[in-house]
């Protein structure tokens, strides 16, 4: 268990890693090809003396275990002594030679204390399985050459976030088998204790809150507002960054295992919206005390044991005081996502931006509640007691979304404005709303102002390239850097190489992304990917309270996708301490469930683990660095209904022939539209050409949304959105009451009807009526109205014979649905917006 202390909240030295960053832009160390070569026993090699016998290497030839893009960097780390260089050869599955070589003699690296070579076979690039390199009589465990290398990884890493989800019943189709179901955790159902009706800590507050849903933070149960925050910021901003390269559809609705696939709308989003919610629920009410800030955290009041299923979690669940901190991680995210959401599910955009704006007013109006430190029993403390960082990531999101002046001012006058990139983490978020800025489209900032925050991002990368090329792994981090959570810190900062390759389109910046990715999966100083799944040496025994196989053989391992915290030189739990003492630092770690210091899981370091993954999954097919963008601006636009806006598009740079750009809606609502195709020539790339964006006239009062592309052969792909501005009347607000009924129940599922009764004077044409479930039930058809249901949340629209509601009518609908655990009633229900009785 835990100690209460020390968590992997605990470090906060993830800034360690620009360590000696350099100002100059370095290149890879690359090893010369030779002729053939022929394979003799090894005399040189070594396994390595810098770990444990508990985690010695099975070779010393350290590869990406999972393998290598066709288009990639390709290079391998060696543990040898010798000082001269030593023959390689690549080898494919039938044991044939398909390249050879000489190794490059690199020397000591500090943090493994290993005397290490590098191989580099790029120039090989046939697609294959079962590739073993060979050095001086020595193999590397198998891998695969492929551009579809890391689609698989990009769905599990994502599909992590589905089995940590609370609240809701974990379905064995979707979770890879029956041994990872599970009952809904923390419904309030015996033994839990929450978290649908929570109190706080004595003196948080008078009253309690539901605040299920949201993901589990990590190895315990607990749910983070800071931590949350990153972590759903990162998979929403994978979308938005393959929104821009045009490779949205990879992310796109039905790809991800996720309860709501098939509802219209990315998967990706689905899964952000079930913490996006959770993070709303722990907004303070209006009309109570430090309204609109964000409780810090729930959990559970004492530790719980390992292990611990979280439908049979005992413990009382607590509310934990306000935060600054948490606030204005709450308004960076709704602020993202009112944006990112808007031509999927309008309302819920405006709900988001709605809860931002309360969040910004009230940390401006509270900056000073941090969380205490001393705050950590039953849970991670996460204390923040710096928080400009989190005012101008707020700031950002918020200008970013809304375009407004005064949002653009506090963003502008911040002493974090086009200051350098550094490293990002829970509690460090500057860089966050650095990345908003430097390339969300739209964002207006003087042309110097933002030249200047795109040129802090290729410092930064190239800092982690120098960095990278000192060392025998080429790791993102330096020798000090191996800290609690050392793989986030290095998922991280391949995140800013990532980001440096899409502002640029140098390849350097995406060899060293992947390059990451390598020592993430294999060419480490362990010889072990720490992804569970990925890999013929993964690690399986993170730590985990569900995922305990090793504590208890009824339960299963951690599934596909689960990114271990990685070596961290501090020790920091007992198991680590009693068997890794005088390690080097990137050696100490153990797969280990009790090692929690070294081994635990997080949705904080799964989340840049996804965004990799989906950005080297996407990247295979991309045009060539330095071919030019399609710029489009403004990048969001708003169309009055039965009217029409523009929006110009232009290139970033000359084409080398003429270009025909194409311009086609994406997804969202039909009544928008916008068709053209745009030719450019070298002559005339630089002008915008003009494209009107049109909305059709409806039939009722939402204001719809969609997003457009423009795209075409030779150039980067871009896109915009579009918001209808309804001029329709909406319908008549009403007085109501709603009956519900269970018609028919069975292990699983049931029959339902809701009976809405307009109790006012008035008649009501056209009628929606809205409630969220307070369990994990899920409508599979409906009848009498049209029904769609995100999350929890449901909505149903007459089937226009039954649309008007004469005074004191009634009209009924009915579904059917599955459930998990209880089968709670809903008791809020809104008719067109207004609330029902009973």
């Amino acid at each position: 268990m835990p100690s209460p202390t020390t968590r992997h909240r605990w470090p906060r030295r993830a800034a360690a890693a620009l360590t000696g960053l350099a100002l100059a832009a370095s290149g890879l160390t690359t090893a010369s090809a030779a002729g053939a070569a022929e394979a003799r026993p090894a005399t040189t090699l070594t396994v390595t003396t810098a770990v444990t016998t508990a985690e010695a290497a099975d070779t010393p030839v350290r590869v990406n275990q999972l393998g290598y893009l066709p288009d990639g960097p390709k290079r391998a780390t060696v543990v040898s002594a010798s000082t001269t260089p030593l023959p390689w050869q690549l080898r494919d599955a039938a044991g044939q030679v398909v390249a050879s070589g000489t190794s490059t003699v690199h020397g000591a690296d500090p943090a493994s204390r290993e005397s290490t070579h590098l191989v580099d076979f790029g120039a090989y690039t046939a697609s294959g399985t079962g590739y073993t390199l060979v050095v001086d009589g020595r193999a590397s465990h198998p891998f695969t050459i492929s551009a579809a290398l890391y689609d698989g990884l990009r769905a599990d890493s994502l599909g992590f976030f589905y089995q940590q989800r609370s609240g809701i019943a974990i379905d064995a189709s979707l979770a890879g088998g029956a041994a990872y179901a599970h009952p809904a955790g923390h419904l309030g159902v015996a033994p839990n204790r929450g978290d649908t009706d929570v109190p706080c800590q004595a003196g948080a507050c008078d009253y309690r809150l539901d605040v299920r849903g949201g993901w589990y933070d990590a190895g315990d149960q607990g749910k983070y507002v800071v931590n949350g925050g990153i972590a759903v910021w990162q998979l929403v901003n994978s979308f938005e960054r393959a929104r821009r390269a045009g490779t949205e559809a990879a992310l796109g609705d039905s790809t991800l295992r996720v309860p709501e696939r098939g509802n219209g709308v990315p998967d990706v989003l689905d899964e952000a919206r079930w913490e996006l919610e959770f993070l709303m629920r722990m907004q303070v009410p209006e009309g109570r005390p430090l309204a609109g800030t964000a409780f810090h955290k729930v959990h559970d009041a004492r530790w719980t044991g390992l292990p611990t299923r979280p439908e049979l979690d005992p413990e009382q669940r607590e509310l934990h005081r306000p935060s600054t901190a948490a606030t204005l991680n709450l308004a960076a995210t709704a602020a993202q996502c009112a944006r990112v959401y808007a031509p999927y599910d309008a309302p819920f955009a405006a709900r988001c931006l709605d809860a931002a704006r309360r969040a910004w007013s009230a940390a401006r109006a509270n900056p000073d509640l941090f969380a205490p430190g001393s705050d950590s029993t039953g849970g991670g403390a996460y204390d923040d007691g710096q928080v400009a960082d989190e005012f101008y990531w707020a700031a950002a999101e918020l200008y970013a979304t809304t375009g407004e002046a005064a949002f653009r001012d506090t963003v502008t006058s911040s002493p974090l404005y086009t200051a350098p990139v550094d490293a990002f983490w829970w509690g460090g978020t500057a860089t966050l709303g650095r990345i908003t800025l430097a390339t969300v489209p739209g964002v207006r900032l003087p042309a110097d102002d933002l030249a200047r925050l795109r040129d802090r991002f290729t410092t930064a990368a190239d800092g982690y390239l120098a960095t990278m090329t000192g060392q025998g792994y080429a790791v993102p981090i330096p020798a000090d850097g191996y800290v609690w959570g050392s793989n986030g810190s290095v998922a991280d900062n391949a995140v800013i190489l990532a980001v440096a390759y899409e502002l640029t389109g140098q390849q350097r910046y995406r060899a060293g992304a992947l390059e990451a990715l390598d020592y993430l999966l294999g060419r480490n100083a362990l010889d072990r990917s720490y992804v569970t799944g990925y890999g013929e040496r993964a690690s399986e025994n993170q730590h985990h309270r569900f995922w305990a196989h090793q504590n208890d053989p009824s339960l299963p391992h951690p599934p596909a996708g689960s990114l271990a915290g990685g070596a961290n030189s501090g020790l920091q739990d007992p198991v680590a301490a009693e068997r890794l003492p005088g390690c080097a630092p990137a050696a100490c770690y153990l797969d280990d469930i009790g090692s929690y210091s070294t081994n635990e899981v997080a949705i904080n370091w799964n989340a840049p683990l996804a965004w990799l993954a989906a950005f080297a999954a996407e990247r295979h097919s991309d045009p060539q660095p330095g071919t030019p963008a399609v710029l489009v601006d403004p990048a969001s636009v708003t169309v009055p209904e039965g009217g029409s806006a523009t929006v110009g598009i232009r290139l970033s740079a000359a084409p080398a022939q003429t270009v025909t750009v194409t311009v086609a809606r994406s997804s969202g609502d039909p009544d928008l539209s916008a068709a053209a195709e745009l030719v450019f020539t070298p002559a005339t790339w630089s002008t915008p050409q003009q494209v009107m964006v049109s909305a059709a006239q409806d039939g009722d009062a939402a204001n719809g949304g969609a997003v457009f592309t423009a795209s075409g052969t030779g150039v980067r792909g871009g896109s915009f959105t579009a918001t209808e501005a309804d001029d329709d009347t909406a319908p008549p607000a009403a007085s109501c009451s709603v009956g519900y009924r269970v018609d028919r129940a069975w292990t699983g599922g049931f029959t339902a009807t809701v009976t809405v009764r307009n109790t006012g004077s008035s008649a009501v044409s056209g009628w929606t009526l809205t409630w969220s479930f307070p369990g994990d039930q899920r409508i599979t058809n409906a009848w009498n109205a049209t029904v769609a249901q995100s999350g929890a949340a449901v909505t149903a629209r007459d089937g226009g014979w039954n649309g008007t509601l004469a005074p004191g009518g009634s009209a009924s609908l009915g579904f059917q649905a599955t459930y998990g655990g209880d089968n709670p009633a809903p008791t809020a229900f809104r008719l067109n917006g207004t609330p029902c009785g009973g």
